[in-house]
C-alpha cells in the first residue's frame, strides 16, 4: 500500500513539473511592453494600429493611470483629426511626425459625453504619423512642447 502511494506521489510530482516546464509557458504569453518616452517620463502604451482600434481609442474608459496611454500609428504622415466622442476623461493629444518630433499638442481636451453629438474635431496644423493620448494636463506638467522628440519602444507583429 505504501509503495502504491509513493508511486502516485511521484506521478503527481512529474505532472506538476510538466505543467510548469511544458504546458503553462505555452498558455501564458506575456504581452510585449510598448513604451513612449520623453526625456523625463515613460508611458506604457496600447497600440492602435487597425482602423477599428483607432476608431475606438480610449472611448468609455473611466480612468487612465498616469503612466499609461495610447499610441496611434498611421501608415503615412497626414493631418489626422481627432475628437473626444464617448471619451469620459480629459486627455492631452500629442501629434508627432515620422521622426517622432512633437508637431502639435492639444492640452486637456475635455471629455465629450456619449449623448453629445457635437463634439469638436481637433486637426493639427502639421502632418503627423503618430498620435499619443495621455492624461489631460500631463504634457504641461512634464513641460512637453512642440519640437521635443520622443522615443518609442514597441513591437508590431
Amino acid at each position: 500500500m505504501r509503495e502504491k502511494q509513493e508511486n502516485y506521489l511521484i506521478l503527481l510530482i512529474i505532472f506538476i513539473l510538466s505543467l510548469f516546464f511544458f504546458i503553462l509557458p505555452k498558455k501564458i504569453k506575456e504581452k510585449p511592453i510598448h513604451q513612449v518616452c520623453s526625456p523625463s517620463y515613460c508611458w506604457e502604451v496600447e497600440l492602435a494600429l487597425t482602423a477599428e482600434e483607432k476608431e475606438k481609442g480610449l472611448m468609455f474608459r473611466e480612468t487612465l493611470p498616469k503612466n499609461k496611454g495610447m499610441l496611434f500609428v498611421f501608415k503615412k504622415e497626414d493631418y489626422h483629426p481627432f475628437w473626444m466622442k464617448n471619451v469620459l476623461i480629459p486627455l492631452d493629444i500629442i501629434w508627432l511626425d515620422k521622426n517622432k518630433k512633437i508637431v502639435f499638442i492639444s492640452s486637456n481636451v475635455p471629455p465629450c459625453h456619449p449623448s453629445n453629438n457635437s463634439c469638436p474635431i481637433i486637426t493639427p496644423p502639421k502632418r503627423a504619423k503618430y498620435v499619443l493620448e495621455i492624461n489631460g494636463g500631463l504634457a504641461k506638467s512634464l513641460d512637453l512642447k512642440t519640437g521635443d522628440i520622443l522615443k518609442f519602444k514597441y513591437q508590431i507583429k
